[in-house]
């Protein structure tokens, strides 16, 4: 007897296990993505700045005018050196009016046109050959190479904003691919440090 009630107990909780599992239940409703209407109204409470973006907002910087400010339309300190660096910025040449230059990737085996406008790791990579890089900003070395011309490499190149290679690199022809910016035909090895 014991034995035909634990058979009878046993079958009905597998059919009920099996009748709840395939029960079709109640659906849970997803909510709406807010998060654009959400980022949308961040956006409108952040007051207008005259800077350009990313840098409108500094850490720790405060709307406030210091003591002895610049008369307006005057900059001084690093405000004009980001001006003057901007102004200086060959990738603002448009298109149209882009010079082109006769660029030979030595090691890819081949020669390409590159604009005034393009960096010489651009240019690179619209080819699709993959070049090393890290920071795109000139701050190290791992887009690197040599160009085979002679002397000096800003002959051939154009250094925006380049804060590692000093003299001597730049006079053997050493040269920063991701703010090259090329000035005349040049060849170039990628892949070479100083």
């Amino acid at each position: 007897m014991v034995e035909t009630l634990g058979i009878a107990l046993g079958a009905l909780l597998t059919l009920t296990v099996v009748a709840l599992h395939f029960a079709q239940g109640t659906e849970y409703p997803i909510p709406d993505d807010i998060s654009q209407e959400v980022l949308e109204r961040r956006a409108e409470s952040v007051p207008e700045t005259e800077f350009p973006e990313p840098m409108n907002r500094s850490i720790g910087g405060g709307g406030a005018v210091a003591a002895g400010a610049v008369a307006e339309g005057e900059t001084e300190g690093e405000l004009a050196d980001a001006e003057e660096a901007a102004d200086d910025d060959p990738s603002a040449i448009p298109d149209d009016e882009a010079e082109t230059f006769e660029v030979e990737y030595v090691k890819e085996g081949t020669t390409i046109e590159v604009k005034e406008n393009t960096t010489l790791l651009e240019a690179g990579e619209e080819q699709d050959w993959d070049l090393p890089y890290a920071c795109r900003e000139g701050q190290c070395v791992s887009c690197a190479g040599h160009i085979t011309n002679g002397g000096n490499s800003e002959q051939y190149v154009e250094h925006h904003t380049n804060q590692m290679l000093g003299e001597p690199e730049l006079d053997e022809g050493y040269t920063l691919t991701c703010v090259a910016y090329p000035v005349d035909d040049l060849s170039l090895e990628t892949r070479e440090t100083p």
